[in-house]
């Protein structure tokens, strides 16, 4: 089962997936993939970090500066993205209950190492959580299960992918 999370820009999309992860945790299921984090300095966005879920281990995804490649203002490190975030992709494949992905979008594009782990993970037979850039939303719709999230949304979709997990996952109670 798959699930794609799409949305505009600080509605939520990270943290659902970190609270779907957390709450999948605590039910005992293993969970990896890769988080992404806007990074702030002087309450100004100045670059993206990824998070591997399954050790915490942090790479660089994009910063403000000279250099290429870039997206709008930003320069993708794309060493950072494989470094980091293709192999918790891969390892989440490999070993955990559900894969997450957060997020496939522009940057992320950047490595032809990701485009690749993405098509494994999108091949895979094992729960999916991605969140989708609103740019690419129609690539990922009809591959799954789909939401558009908003402020007024974000509890009851969090309510409605994380039962649909614990179903898939074969807990029978599935209720949260």
């Amino acid at each position: 089962m798959r699930f794609f999370v799409s949305g505009m820009p600080g509605v939520g999309k990270t943290t659902l997936a970190k609270r779907i992860a957390e709450a999948l945790r605590e039910k005992g299921y293993s969970v990896g993939g890769m988080i992404t984090e806007e990074v702030r300095s002087g309450g100004r966005r100045v670059g993206f970090r990824v998070v591997a879920l399954d050790t915490g281990e942090v790479g660089r995804l994009a910063y403000v500066g000279q250099g290429y490649p870039r997206v709008g203002k930003y320069v993708v490190d794309v060493e950072g993205l494989e470094r980091v975030g293709v192999p918790a992709i891969r390892r989440a494949i490999e070993s955990a209950d559900v894969v997450i992905i957060d997020e496939i979008g522009a940057m992320e594009f950047k490595s032809n190492e990701f485009v690749r782990v993405l098509g494994e993970a999108l091949k895979a037979e094992k729960p999916l959580l991605a969140t989708v850039h609103r740019r690419y939303v129609d690539r990922y719709r009809v591959l799954g299960e789909y939401y558009w999230l908003t402020p007024e949304n974000r509890n009851s979709v969090f309510m409605e992918v994380l039962s649909a997990l614990l179903r898939v996952l074969g807990n029978e109670n599935a209720g949260y």
